[in-house]
């Protein structure tokens, strides 16, 4: 359901692999996923993850079968969705609070929830084929809290565009709106997804869990608030050793050595 890959650089590759359903987020797939994205960011032989899938679909979702087996009980299935949505919500937080950066690989289509995971993602690359969409309205479902991931990635008219409509947007589409970073063949799409992540994976692992944490904070502040806080994030980077190693080899043109503190 979900595989595992580490390679010498330290580049994790998490692949979905449910492809029957689609690589849907049932009950079980949350909470694999949900696991992962702990243990990795727990690991320090870990420094980046990719998040990829196989099959023609990257995710479909909620598990609609499963999810409407739920309505069985005599509260109409209230509770059971309250705790597939409280999964999900906090599945996808833990990809944010992860210190690791999150690549999302996306080929195939990645609807609903599923486009929902690519937001949650730091970064996106995906397959010319790739498709995405917010396709609750024809259910007669909004897309409520994938809209939460996609409204903080992509424009407020973009977003609403996607919600309102369910229409599907294209890779090139996606790209344009900042919700995927840029967009290759698929067959270059592993390649180019593996450099990204080496690239990354050269750097000091504090000083990018320093940034991402700090990145997600801010945005959530006033513009006086993130500046004072950003401040003491800069003054506490300056004083770790990561840091005074890699200015130290800018200034002797070396290549620095990270102890990752």
């Amino acid at each position: 359901m979900l595989l595992r890959e580490l390679d010498e650089q330290g580049v994790l590759r998490l692949t979905l692999d449910d492809v029957r359903r689609r690589n849907a987020l049932s009950e079980a797939m949350l909470a694999k996923l949900g696991s992962a994205f702990v243990e990795a960011g727990a690991d320090p032989a870990v420094r980046v993850i990719i998040l990829a899938a196989n099959g023609p679909a990257f995710c479909a979702g909620h598990d609609l079968k499963e999810m409407t087996a739920g309505r069985a009980g005599s509260d109409r299935g209230r509770a059971y969705f309250t705790k597939i949505m409280a999964m999900c919500s906090a599945m996808m937080q833990t990809i944010v609070n992860c210190p690791k950066p999150v690549i999302a690989e996306v080929t195939g289509v990645a609807t609903a929830a599923g486009c929902q995971l690519v937001a949650s993602c730091d970064l996106a690359i995906a397959a010319d084929t790739a498709q995405f969409s917010t396709p609750g309205v024809h259910i007669g479902l909004f897309c409520s809290t994938p809209m939460v991931a996609l409204s903080r990635n992509v424009g407020g008219k973009h977003a609403m565009e996607m919600l309102l409509t369910g229409d599907m947007t294209s890779a090139d589409r996606a790209a344009e709106i900042g919700l995927v970073n840029r967009v290759v063949t698929a067959d270059a799409l592993q390649d180019a997804t593996l450099e990204m992540a080496r690239k990354i994976a050269s750097k000091s692992s504090m000083t990018l869990a320093t940034g991402k944490r700090a990145f997600y904070a801010q945005r959530e502040m006033r513009l006086a608030e993130a500046y004072d806080y950003a401040s003491e994030v800069m003054v506490d980077n300056m004083l770790a050793n990561d840091a005074e190693e890699g200015i130290c080899a800018f200034i002797e043109k070396r290549v620095p050595q990270w102890q990752d503190k």
